[in-house]
């Protein structure tokens, strides 16, 4: 693709990373066949090849409409274009670059949105504020219009004894995660529970900062790279003193698996970011080593968009739950989105439901038991459209597992 940058962005090294992707691309159009935005309203402008045309534009135009921002607003960021593309191009970077060169624009969203932005990048990250609201909306749910009430989690008194492990065989550091930690805490409990028959030993963050995706992905890159600084601080002086860092988040974990690229310019962070990255595992990546004897039960696995596209994991998950003994159905279309995307469902509703529809209409087409993911948004948003139980993976593995071994 040709490009002509604006003068006045000529120079600028976020930009000439944009032209250089920009120039990768040549318009096959494989992309397109896998973008669930453009599947769903066939639109150019709303598949990849288009929105990279908008992008395009943005650095030759150093300028943007109103409409186009709509159109890049509709993006999923599931990057499925990035696993189709043959010329890999770089399309979630790409598309950070150019969210942030249209912050510069300050072309503003509607008056609600705005409004709807500033609670959700308020609130979430803040457990002090986040947990007691998530408990009250969650005790009044069946009083609240449908639309409103399926953003809701169910309330859940699930939780695990975890052994205490005598000698410990390894140590890892686990990644709670702002949602994850006041939404389903049982995940993370799980997991210790399986690496405690492993005589592996968890630890946590105390007061564990936010990663910055939400603050990223909803286009505030300053506050986001603070963020990002922030938890930097907090897990660099544990390096050394454990075997792994680990994420049951894969949202989570994609976005700190990228913090070296965002961080680049950053000489002291990145240094250090490389360093964590090393040591990041997603959880998969870890069980993976260890064998688990389950009750069996059929389940159709989703694999959040986070997990096989932006960390590039296929596989690794269905063969712990085949290993474990669990039965898993054939999801068609597996490599579409579910339609949470973070804080998508919230913010394109109707485009998230119609996703949501098609994504559980072939989660259950197989009878299964269980509908298992390794997100919290998406098992969040999942369990909103089935009465099928959605539970995290490692929840499965923890509810079902037969023998304990090991000597804690």
């Amino acid at each position: 693709m040709q490009t002509h940058i604006h003068p006045d962005l000529v120079g600028r090294p976020e930009i000439l990373e944009a032209d250089e992707i920009l120039r990768n691309c040549v318009h096959c159009g494989f992309c397109t066949a896998t973008c669930p935005t453009y599947q769903l309203l066939g639109d150019e402008l709303d598949g990849p090849r288009g929105r990279i045309y908008l992008i395009k534009n943005l650095l030759e135009d150093n300028a943007i409409s109103a409409k186009s921002v709509d159109h890049l607003d509709r993006c999923l960021t599931c990057r499925a274009c990035e696993t189709t593309c043959p010329s890999g191009v770089r399309y979630g970077r790409l598309l950070d670059i150019g969210k942030d060169l249209m912050a510069e624009k300050s072309i503003k969203p509607n008056m609600i949105r705005r409004l709807v932005i500033s609670l959700l990048r308020f609130v979430v990250p803040k457990a002090a504020l986040f947990g007691p609201m998530l408990r009250l909306g969650q005790y009044v749910r069946p009083l609240m219009p449908a639309a409103l009430a399926r953003h809701m989690p169910y309330l859940s008194s699930k939780t695990y004894a975890v052994p205490v492990v005598a000698t410990p065989a390894g140590r890892v550091l686990v990644l709670q995660g702002c949602v994850q930690k006041i939404a389903t805490p049982q995940v993370n409990q799980g997991l210790a529970k399986l690496l405690a028959t492993q005589n592996v030993v968890v630890e946590t963050l105390a007061a564990e900062s936010c990663c910055g995706s939400l603050d990223y992905h909803l286009g505030a890159h300053a506050t986001a790279r603070q963020r990002m600084c922030r938890l930097i601080d907090q897990i660099y002086p544990r390096l050394n003193q454990v075997d792994a860092i680990v994420s049951t988040a894969s949202g989570c974990g994609v976005t700190i698996k990228d913090y070296p690229e965002i961080l680049h310019n950053d000489g002291e962070y990145w240094g250090k970011a490389e360093q964590i990255v090393a040591k990041l595992v997603d959880v998969s990546e870890l069980l993976a080593t260890y064998t688990f004897d389950c009750e069996p039960a059929r389940v159709a696995f989703h694999s959040p968009c986070t997990l096989q596209h932006g960390q590039k994991i296929t596989g690794v998950v269905e063969g712990i739950l085949l290993a474990s003994g669990f039965e898993l159905t054939v999801v068609e279309d597996a490599h579409l989105c579910c339609g949470s995307a973070g804080t998508y469902s919230i913010l394109q509703p109707d485009i998230s439901q119609r996703l949501l529809v098609n994504k559980v209409a072939r989660l259950v087409a197989q009878d299964a038991e269980y509908i298992a993911t390794a997100n919290i948004g998406c098992h969040l948003h999942l369990q909103s459209g089935t009465d099928v139980p959605v539970v995290h993976w490692v929840e499965l593995l923890a509810d079902r597992l037969r023998h304990e071994t090991g000597d804690a």
